[in-house]
């Protein structure tokens, strides 16, 4: 028989919940690896707590887990812009190419230095971003 799995009574992170999801739906550390694009090992040091996933890995791990669990209600246009940074696993630089932007007006509306124009909006909201600062 497999020994089973030590599953945490509460889940306060990311391994955490990773480590609860993939036992539910009876993977491997290697076949969660796989469908991730890590390491076995990264699944162990996430697991253990010991690493936690970079920005980039967010994305795939919020669609394995079907939900995002650390989801924060964005009541801010600064906030707003960090969070949909988050979920999408963008940098600032990122973010800032894909609007035609610099890196410094992103940062500097996450900081509250400064609003997006109302042109920058529109020009948002026609690459599917408006939801973001609206």
């Amino acid at each position: 028989p497999v020994p089973r799995e030590k599953i945490p009574d509460v889940c306060r992170t990311w391994g955490d919940w990773i480590k609860v999801r993939r036992v539910e739906l009876k993977l491997t550390k290697r076949q969660l690896a796989f469908k991730l694009n890590v390491s076995d090992l990264t699944i162990y040091l996430w697991e253990k707590n010991r690493v936690d996933p970079s920005l980039a890995q967010i994305p795939k791990i919020i669609e394995f887990l079907g939900r995002d669990p650390f989801e924060k209600k964005a009541e801010t246009s600064r906030d707003r812009i960090r969070e949909f940074r988050r979920i999408h696993g963008l940098i600032q630089k990122k973010l800032a190419e894909q609007l035609g932007v610099d890196e410094t007006t992103i940062a500097g509306w996450e900081k509250s230095k400064h609003h997006p124009t109302k042109r920058t909006v529109d020009r948002i909201s026609k690459l599917e971003y408006f939801e973001l600062l609206t």
